[in-house]
């Protein structure tokens, strides 16, 4: 099953519950004959906690004092920089409700002859077992939930349940039900603890044949053939009008609902595909029994397929959250957030080139709802201009809060131009340049470092002060400290991009000459890249993030085409890294590294480390540590970005064929990839060579290199490899509209 999955039973646990989902509404589907429930998420359900009240301390007057004291090798310096302060987590993430349909006592259990499935293609999940079946879709052309049971004598109760795990004691659930000559509407008004704020579910319950009544907080259904719930939730800050809640609702039947929003959702899954050529004799296993098949081609393959489909499908309003746009449970871990040092923007890496524009513009919303509090944040604590991103945001505010010793995500400064990174690639992808709203963002940024860089370390360069690699520190040191490589990479990319993209802006001059200012990167003992540019701090190695190789992914600053010194310094940095809790983050962005630095023995141990190590659910959804402890999308969305670095990687002015493929990958085809310099790509390799085709959107001259493994067959003559860098060719000029096909050789 290429384009799906499927279980031979009903789901266990709500991890294990099929997705669906269309950038708001999400759905969980069970799929249990005897009580068919369906947990309804939405993207703006985050639970009242205080902290949407409460903008960035004021903290700008006590900076110099922090400044000085780093520079003058006062390691603990920066402790004092908003000590004190409660850890204040932004609003939690929570589900609304589940629909229920609890059939009468009997044999409705099921047994064999049961399947449970999940069409990638269409977005549905089904179950059936005997006569009884069961579809739910989440439309992204109505933005409903659908639901469509058939069963003939189907005899059940119906009704709103909002008693999941980890609900408030104090909820205000409020209730009503009304009959109409086809069945029935209900409705469900939940007020949170705090009394201020609420939200608000309606179903419509279409029945064919059969009796409705009302019955207990719900109704009772009797001898139908069959019955339709259509499903909306809304946030409700004051009283809920229900009757206009239902009146907005489709009155369609589920086969207009479903011609609706196939083009929409189906039109995107479609750009982009992979097939491995080792997977065609266990593709129609469950997905349960090709996770037990770790090494497996063909877990690898619909992995692929179920971290693009749930990416899209958990992409609209808002872009995925640490549980992309699901949860069963009130008590989300780290509240469910968007966590930007390092989660979000591994979810996001594939949105431009698996063409999934859907996300980077869900992305862009996220990013540019909330720079004015980005800008609250540079000013309150830095004294600057621009703008300076939060750690950790709940989707609504963009205000810095988190404070905590061994955590002082208030001193982290590169996080807006990490965010800003992925709409940079998808301006490339679609257009080539940054439209004028991402131009203005870059030049806020620009606008931060010029007010922030002011101070000097002893050798005449700036010093980044204060400065912190999210989520580490050193082994000598707190937390705070001066010049890491991330915060030193973040500004030289800010700075000089903004002059490229705004170069008649007033300051353009002077963000180069602070970019050419900034100290350089610093290559430890060790041979390796260090974490912090800064005489005296040492490494610690045994860690999760790989904050320091920011210039390497997704920067492309330091590769081994340009700057193989540096690259070989960042590749031994990677080999000295350790994984720590084994977090399933920290194993996939080892491998967007690994692939960049052209490392497929890395790459293929990462993805292994993840396969292999318990890190999915029957859904295919995935959990943070391993043995599915903690229910995340960081594995789930963040592979098919591993497996396309593997295969194919694109600047503005370079193309990579194949640099650092797996040994689980020997031979495949990769469809619909798009290269930042507007080009679709389609790939097909394998151990005796490969052909690369390219639709190019618009002209573009590009640079040329292959894997370690491979040579373009009609190279130029006298054209030689260099060593750990690929074979380049002739610059390849590409013409718009006009086809071009690669040809490689195995070498």
């Amino acid at each position: 099953m290429t384009d799906g999955t499927w279980e031979p039973l009903p789901a266990a646990r709500w991890e294990d519950a099929f997705l669906s989902g269309n950038g708001r509404h999400g759905a969980m589907v069970w799929g249990d004959p005897a009580d068919d429930r369906v947990i309804v998420n939405h993207h703006s359900l985050v639970r009242p906690n205080g902290s949407e009240r409460l903008g960035p301390p004021e903290l700008a007057h006590r900076l110099g004092r922090v400044q000085d004291g780093l520079l003058a090798g006062e390691v603990t310096a920066a402790e004092e920089f908003g000590a004190g302060r409660p850890l204040v987590w932004v609003q939690p993430f929570h589900p609304a409700f589940q629909t229920r349909i609890r059939r009468d006592p009997g044999r409705h259990g099921a047994g064999t002859g049961y399947r449970r499935a999940v069409d990638f293609t269409t977005g549905e999940v089904s179950a059936s077992y005997e006569a009884w079946r069961s579809r739910v879709f989440v439309s992204r052309a109505d933005d409903v939930i659908v639901q469509h049971v058939t069963d003939p004598g189907l005899s059940a109760d119906v009704w709103l349940d909002p008693l999941l795990p980890g609900a408030p004691a104090r909820l205000a659930v409020g209730r009503s039900t009304v009959l109409t000559p086809d069945g029935a509407r209900l409705a469900l008004r939940v007020g949170y603890p705090d009394g201020s704020t609420a939200y608000a579910g309606v179903t419509v319950v279409r029945v064919d044949r059969g009796t409705v009544a009302v019955a207990g907080d719900g109704v009772r259904v009797e001898g139908a053939r069959g019955l339709t719930l259509t499903t909306r939730v809304r946030r409700a800050p004051g009283p809920t009008d229900f009757s206009a809640l239902w009146a907005d609702l489709p009155g369609d039947e589920y086969a207009e609902l479903l011609a609706r929003h196939l083009p929409l959702h189906g039109g995107a899954y479609r750009r982009s595909s992979l097939t491995l050529r080792d997977a065609a004799g266990e593709r129609e296993l469950s997905g349960g029994e090709l996770l037990a098949r770790p090494r497996s081609p063909a877990l690898l393959e619909r992995l692929f397929a179920a971290g693009r489909y749930h990416l899209l499908s958990s992409s609209g309003v808002l872009p995925p959250r640490l549980t992309g746009l699901w949860t069963g449970d009130w008590d989300t871990a780290w509240s469910g957030a968007f966590t930007t040092n390092a989660n979000l923007n591994l979810q996001v890496a594939s949105a431009a080139s698996a063409a999934l524009p859907e996300v980077s513009e869900a992305h862009a919303a996220l990013v540019y709802g909330q720079l004015e509090h980005w800008r609250d944040n540079a000013r309150a604590l830095f004294g600057a201009r621009g703008i300076v991103a939060p750690s950790h945001t709940d989707g609504e505010s963009g205000h810095t809060r988190h404070f905590q010793r061994a955590y002082p995500l208030h001193l982290w400064t590169a996080g807006a131009d990490w965010l800003l990174q992925p709409l940079l690639e998808h301006a490339e992808v679609t257009t080539g340049a940054p439209d004028a709203g991402l131009t203005a963002a870059l030049v806020e940024v620009a606008l931060f470092y010029e007010d922030f860089l002011t101070r000097e370390g002893p050798d005449g360069e700036l010093a980044v002060v204060p400065s912190y690699s999210p989520e580490n520190r050193p082994a000598n040191a707190s937390w705070g400290t001066v010049n890491a490589t991330m915060d030193i990479a973040a500004a030289r990319h800010a700075l000089t991009t903004a002059a490229a993209h705004a170069a008649d802006h007033p300051s353009a001059g002077r963000w180069r000459a602070l970019a050419a200012r900034l100290p350089r990167y610093l290559v430890n003992g060790d041979g390796a890249l260090a974490e912090w540019a800064w005489p005296g701090l040492e490494e610690t190695y045994d860690h999760r993030h790989l904050s320091h190789l920011y210039p390497v992914w997704p920067l492309d600053e330091i590769n081994p085409y340009d700057a193989p010194r540096e690259a070989a310094a960042a590749h031994r940095a990677l080999e000295l890294r350790g994984a720590e809790n084994d977090s399933a983050h920290g194993h996939l962005h080892h491998a967007l590294i690994a692939a960049r630095l052209r490392d497929p023995a890395r790459v293929a141990g990462a993805l292994d480390a993840v396969l292999g190590g318990d890190f999915f659910h029957q859904s295919l959804m995935s959990a943070h540590y391993p043995s599915r402890n903690v229910y995340n999308a960081d594995a789930a969305h963040t592979l098919p970005a591993a497996v396309i670095e593997s295969l194919v990687q694109s600047a503005p002015g370079r193309l990579v064929l194949l640099p650092a493929v797996p040994a689980s990958c020997p031979a495949g085809e990769l469809r619909g990839v798009r290269t930042r310099f507007g080009a679709r790509l389609d790939l097909s390799w394998s151990g005796s060579g490969a052909t690369a085709v390219l639709r190019p959107d618009r002209d573009a001259r590009v640079d040329l290199r292959t894997g370690d493994g491979y040579a373009l067959a009609d190279r130029p003559s006298g054209t030689t490899a260099e060593p750990h860098a690929g074979l380049p060719a002739a610059p390849l000029e590409l013409t718009a509209g006009v086809d071009r096909v690669l040809t490689l050789e195995a070498r």
